[in-house]
């Protein structure tokens, strides 16, 4: 089983592959979101090249993790927010989607599955008992299914209509995220059409946290630190 009591960020990025130019302006994001304050990051890919993906979650976490991070970013990789010399302190925990082979190859600290990928519990034999486990659901029906697997989180939504998914599953809104909440005491993670003019209401609607894309990609570090001012 599971370590318990799993603490989630309030805000929870996922860094999407396929919203930015190149991986230069990933990993750019990903910097600025780290210093604005974010400490759990989802790396997203699904273009199904797995060498890549490796490739890409490898840099991620070398830049991430190394243990004094410059803060001086290049506008040339795609930086938009607010660049200050000098080193940091990074600690992040870095969640693989789909892929639970990939999360141990890049020695990743969780994997994230959806509802066409391999079971809760079948990941949950690989990754082993430390790693975090978090699963989608998108109605009662999964999220009932997903309570009583050993995953130490649980996804709904999309809770807003939303562009990051080709084929979005029907939006929830808040009474969806109300539902939820009344049937688990996993922490509770949002995700669909969240920014900083509706995610205040989605935490009082009875999520932990909220899962964003968007609305993280422009000018990372100040959306970063504004949703988590608003969050508190």
């Amino acid at each position: 089983m599971p370590k318990q009591n799993r603490v989630i960020p309030r805000l929870y990025p996922i860094l999407d592959a396929g919203s930015f130019a190149n991986a230069n302006v990933m990993l750019a994001v990903a910097q600025g979101l780290v210093v604005a304050g974010c400490t759990l990051l989802q790396y997203r890919n699904k273009s199904g090249n797995a060498r890549l993906m490796l490739e890409q979650a490898r840099e991620l976490k070398r830049v991430l993790r190394g243990q004094r991070q410059d803060r001086h970013f290049s506008q040339n990789q795609g930086e938009v927010g607010h660049p200050h010399s000098g080193e940091i302190d990074v600690s992040v925990r870095l969640i693989m989607n789909d892929r639970a082979d990939l999360c141990l190859a890049a020695e990743f600290d969780g994997v994230h599955v959806g509802q066409d990928d391999l079971s809760a519990e079948a990941v949950r034999g690989i990754i082993g008992p430390d790693r975090w486990l978090g699963v989608s659901t998108h109605n009662p029906e999964q999220l009932r299914e997903a309570d009583l697997t050993s995953a130490d989180y649980l996804a709904i939504g999309p809770v807003f209509a939303t562009t990051s998914k080709e084929k979005p599953d029907p939006v929830l809104g808040l009474e969806g995220v109300r539902r939820a909440r009344d049937l688990t005491r996993k922490p509770l993670v949002a995700i669909g059409g969240i920014t900083r003019a509706n995610a205040v209401s989605v935490i009082e609607a009875g999520a932990d946290s909220v899962a964003v894309i968007s609305d993280l990609i422009e000018a990372p570090r100040k959306s970063a630190e504004e949703f988590l001012s608003i969050l508190g």
